[in-house]
Protein backbone atom coordinates (compact mmCIF):
# COMPACT_ATOMS: atom_id res chain seq x y z
CA UNK A 1 0.00 0.00 0.00
CA UNK A 2 2.66 2.36 0.62
CA UNK A 3 3.98 1.63 -2.33
CA UNK A 4 1.44 2.48 -4.28
CA UNK A 5 0.80 5.55 -2.37
CA UNK A 6 4.55 6.31 -3.70
CA UNK A 7 3.92 5.20 -7.46
CA UNK A 8 0.85 7.45 -7.58
CA UNK A 9 2.29 10.74 -5.76
CA UNK A 10 5.50 10.15 -8.49
CA UNK A 11 2.90 10.19 -11.00
CA UNK A 12 0.98 12.78 -9.98
CA UNK A 13 3.62 14.76 -9.82
CA UNK A 14 5.13 14.11 -12.82
CA UNK A 15 1.55 15.02 -14.37
CA UNK A 16 1.43 18.15 -12.70
CA UNK A 17 5.22 19.35 -14.12
CA UNK A 18 3.76 18.20 -17.05
CA UNK A 19 0.59 20.64 -17.54
CA UNK A 20 2.40 23.20 -15.89
CA UNK A 21 5.24 23.02 -18.69
CA UNK A 22 2.97 22.52 -21.35
CA UNK A 23 1.05 25.73 -19.91
CA UNK A 24 4.35 28.00 -19.67
CA UNK A 25 5.42 26.48 -22.90
CA UNK A 26 1.97 27.92 -24.63
CA UNK A 27 2.68 32.04 -24.12
CA UNK A 28 6.88 31.64 -24.72
CA UNK A 29 9.29 33.31 -27.35
CA UNK A 30 8.05 31.81 -30.92
CA UNK A 31 4.13 30.93 -29.89
CA UNK A 32 2.20 31.58 -32.81
CA UNK A 33 -1.98 32.30 -32.32
CA UNK A 34 -4.87 32.92 -34.53
CA UNK A 35 -8.41 34.85 -33.49
CA UNK A 36 -11.91 35.45 -34.55
CA UNK A 37 -14.79 37.80 -33.06
CA UNK A 38 -16.00 41.20 -33.63
CA UNK A 39 -14.79 44.51 -33.74
CA UNK A 40 -16.70 47.72 -33.27
CA UNK A 41 -15.77 51.22 -34.62
CA UNK A 42 -16.74 54.65 -33.49
CA UNK A 43 -15.75 57.37 -35.14
CA UNK A 44 -15.26 60.83 -32.45
CA UNK A 45 -15.82 63.09 -35.63
CA UNK A 46 -14.05 66.78 -35.77
CA UNK A 47 -15.27 67.91 -38.85
CA UNK A 48 -14.06 70.68 -41.41
CA UNK A 49 -16.39 73.23 -43.14
CA UNK A 50 -17.53 71.95 -46.31
CA UNK A 51 -15.64 74.37 -48.85
CA UNK A 52 -17.27 77.33 -50.78
CA UNK A 53 -19.63 77.55 -52.44
CA UNK A 54 -21.92 76.00 -49.24
CA UNK A 55 -23.85 77.53 -46.08
CA UNK A 56 -21.32 78.59 -43.41
CA UNK A 57 -21.32 75.55 -40.75
CA UNK A 58 -21.98 72.99 -42.97
CA UNK A 59 -20.23 70.04 -41.35
CA UNK A 60 -20.38 65.84 -41.45
CA UNK A 61 -20.94 63.30 -39.02
CA UNK A 62 -20.25 60.05 -39.50
CA UNK A 63 -21.80 56.83 -37.77
CA UNK A 64 -20.17 54.19 -36.10
CA UNK A 65 -19.79 50.27 -37.67
CA UNK A 66 -19.10 46.41 -36.48
CA UNK A 67 -17.90 43.69 -38.61
CA UNK A 68 -16.56 40.10 -38.22
CA UNK A 69 -12.74 40.14 -37.32
CA UNK A 70 -9.67 38.35 -36.23
CA UNK A 71 -6.22 38.23 -36.18
CA UNK A 72 -2.58 36.54 -36.22
CA UNK A 73 -0.29 37.18 -33.08
CA UNK A 74 3.57 35.98 -32.74
CA UNK A 75 5.52 36.13 -29.82
CA UNK A 76 8.97 37.36 -30.46
CA UNK A 77 9.94 37.00 -26.73
CA UNK A 78 8.11 35.79 -23.82
CA UNK A 79 7.12 39.70 -23.47
CA UNK A 80 7.16 41.04 -26.94
CA UNK A 81 4.53 40.47 -29.73
CA UNK A 82 3.54 41.10 -33.51
CA UNK A 83 -0.38 41.56 -33.99
CA UNK A 84 -1.97 41.71 -37.13
CA UNK A 85 -6.00 42.65 -36.79
CA UNK A 86 -7.88 41.00 -39.77
CA UNK A 87 -11.52 41.72 -41.15
CA UNK A 88 -14.29 41.91 -43.00
CA UNK A 89 -14.42 45.71 -43.93
CA UNK A 90 -16.40 48.11 -42.35
CA UNK A 91 -19.26 50.18 -43.63
CA UNK A 92 -19.90 53.63 -42.25
CA UNK A 93 -22.57 56.38 -43.38
CA UNK A 94 -22.22 60.25 -43.19
CA UNK A 95 -24.86 62.55 -41.94
CA UNK A 96 -25.32 66.07 -42.50
CA UNK A 97 -24.34 68.13 -39.60
CA UNK A 98 -24.22 71.69 -38.59
CA UNK A 99 -25.83 74.01 -40.91
CA UNK A 100 -27.07 71.11 -42.65
CA UNK A 101 -28.26 68.80 -39.74
CA UNK A 102 -31.69 66.84 -40.34
CA UNK A 103 -30.67 66.43 -44.19
CA UNK A 104 -30.00 63.04 -43.34
CA UNK A 105 -27.71 60.29 -44.75
CA UNK A 106 -25.51 62.08 -47.16
CA UNK A 107 -23.28 59.36 -48.54
CA UNK A 108 -21.48 55.81 -47.40
CA UNK A 109 -17.95 54.48 -47.76
CA UNK A 110 -16.66 51.02 -46.87
CA UNK A 111 -13.03 50.86 -44.91
CA UNK A 112 -10.16 48.49 -44.49
CA UNK A 113 -8.34 50.03 -41.48
CA UNK A 114 -5.02 47.74 -41.48
CA UNK A 115 -2.76 48.39 -38.43
CA UNK A 116 0.49 46.30 -37.33
CA UNK A 117 0.81 46.04 -33.24
CA UNK A 118 4.04 45.79 -31.62
CA UNK A 119 2.15 44.43 -27.83
CA UNK A 120 4.17 44.35 -24.38
CA UNK A 121 2.88 41.71 -22.61
CA UNK A 122 3.08 42.03 -18.68
CA UNK A 123 3.02 39.20 -16.08
CA UNK A 124 4.87 35.30 -16.42
CA UNK A 125 4.65 33.44 -19.77
CA UNK A 126 2.69 30.94 -18.04
CA UNK A 127 0.55 33.68 -16.66
CA UNK A 128 -3.41 32.63 -16.79
CA UNK A 129 -4.18 36.34 -16.99
CA UNK A 130 -1.69 39.05 -19.28
CA UNK A 131 -2.20 42.81 -19.67
CA UNK A 132 -0.85 44.30 -22.96
CA UNK A 133 -0.17 47.90 -24.13
CA UNK A 134 0.59 47.71 -27.66
CA UNK A 135 1.25 50.54 -30.68
CA UNK A 136 0.34 50.44 -34.29
CA UNK A 137 0.55 51.90 -37.47
CA UNK A 138 -2.52 52.00 -39.30
CA UNK A 139 -3.17 52.72 -42.99
CA UNK A 140 -7.08 53.02 -43.60
CA UNK A 141 -8.14 52.48 -47.08
CA UNK A 142 -11.67 53.92 -48.50
CA UNK A 143 -13.43 52.40 -51.15
CA UNK A 144 -17.24 52.57 -52.99
CA UNK A 145 -18.00 55.46 -51.71
CA UNK A 146 -21.85 55.98 -52.30
CA UNK A 147 -23.91 59.38 -51.94
CA UNK A 148 -27.21 60.40 -51.61
CA UNK A 149 -29.69 62.43 -53.31
CA UNK A 150 -29.16 64.68 -50.26
CA UNK A 151 -25.43 65.41 -51.09
CA UNK A 152 -26.38 66.09 -54.63
CA UNK A 153 -29.45 68.86 -53.07
CA UNK A 154 -26.67 69.82 -50.83
CA UNK A 155 -24.07 70.75 -53.12
CA UNK A 156 -26.38 71.84 -56.07
CA UNK A 157 -26.46 68.97 -58.47
CA UNK A 158 -29.29 67.21 -59.92
CA UNK A 159 -30.62 63.96 -60.68
CA UNK A 160 -28.94 64.05 -64.30
CA UNK A 161 -25.50 64.93 -62.38
CA UNK A 162 -25.56 63.84 -59.10
CA UNK A 163 -22.57 64.81 -56.72
CA UNK A 164 -20.30 61.67 -56.26
CA UNK A 165 -17.42 61.95 -53.49
CA UNK A 166 -14.41 60.23 -53.23
CA UNK A 167 -12.26 59.74 -49.81
CA UNK A 168 -8.26 59.96 -49.61
CA UNK A 169 -6.57 56.43 -47.86
CA UNK A 170 -4.38 57.61 -44.75
CA UNK A 171 -2.06 56.84 -42.11
CA UNK A 172 -2.90 57.07 -38.63
CA UNK A 173 -0.73 55.82 -34.87
CA UNK A 174 -3.02 53.27 -32.83
CA UNK A 175 -2.13 53.25 -29.13
CA UNK A 176 -4.09 50.34 -27.51
CA UNK A 177 -4.33 48.60 -24.30
CA UNK A 178 -6.11 44.96 -23.97
CA UNK A 179 -5.72 41.67 -21.48
CA UNK A 180 -5.57 38.01 -22.87
CA UNK A 181 -6.96 35.74 -20.45
CA UNK A 182 -6.05 31.97 -20.92
CA UNK A 183 -8.94 29.09 -20.55
CA UNK A 184 -6.20 26.38 -21.12
CA UNK A 185 -2.17 25.99 -22.56
CA UNK A 186 -4.05 26.46 -26.22
CA UNK A 187 -7.45 28.41 -26.13
CA UNK A 188 -7.67 32.11 -24.68
CA UNK A 189 -10.12 35.37 -25.04
CA UNK A 190 -8.44 38.06 -26.07
CA UNK A 191 -10.07 41.76 -25.76
CA UNK A 192 -8.84 44.99 -26.12
CA UNK A 193 -9.46 48.86 -26.89
CA UNK A 194 -7.93 51.13 -29.39
CA UNK A 195 -8.17 54.54 -30.25
CA UNK A 196 -6.66 55.15 -34.38
CA UNK A 197 -5.63 59.45 -34.68
CA UNK A 198 -6.66 59.86 -38.03
CA UNK A 199 -7.86 62.31 -40.25
CA UNK A 200 -8.88 62.43 -43.90
CA UNK A 201 -10.51 64.73 -46.73
CA UNK A 202 -13.71 64.43 -48.82
CA UNK A 203 -13.71 65.29 -51.99
CA UNK A 204 -16.88 66.31 -54.10
CA UNK A 205 -17.08 65.86 -57.93
CA UNK A 206 -18.75 69.52 -57.40
CA UNK A 207 -15.20 70.63 -56.93
CA UNK A 208 -15.42 71.41 -53.10
CA UNK A 209 -14.55 69.08 -50.09
CA UNK A 210 -14.12 69.01 -46.50
CA UNK A 211 -11.62 67.85 -44.12
CA UNK A 212 -12.43 65.61 -41.59
CA UNK A 213 -10.56 64.34 -38.24
CA UNK A 214 -12.07 60.55 -37.65
CA UNK A 215 -10.19 59.47 -34.16
CA UNK A 216 -12.36 56.69 -33.48
CA UNK A 217 -12.69 54.74 -30.60
CA UNK A 218 -11.92 50.37 -31.19
CA UNK A 219 -13.14 47.86 -29.07
CA UNK A 220 -12.04 44.32 -30.39
CA UNK A 221 -13.28 40.56 -29.05
CA UNK A 222 -11.95 37.37 -30.05
CA UNK A 223 -11.67 33.58 -29.18
CA UNK A 224 -8.46 32.75 -30.01
CA UNK A 225 -6.34 29.11 -30.44
CA UNK A 226 -2.42 29.10 -29.64
CA UNK A 227 -0.26 26.57 -32.20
Amino acid sequence: MQHFSKTALTASLTLAAVLVGASASAQVAGTFSARAGVTHIAPQVTSGNLSTPSFPGTTVDVGSASALTGGLNYMVTDHWAVDLPVGLPFKHNFYGDGAIAGTGKLGETKVVPATLFAQYRFGEANAQFRPYLGLGVTYSRFFKNRSTAALTAVTGGNPANPTTASIDNKWGLTPQVGFVWNFNERWFVDAAYYKSFLKTTTHLSSGQSIHIKLNPNVLAVGIGYRF
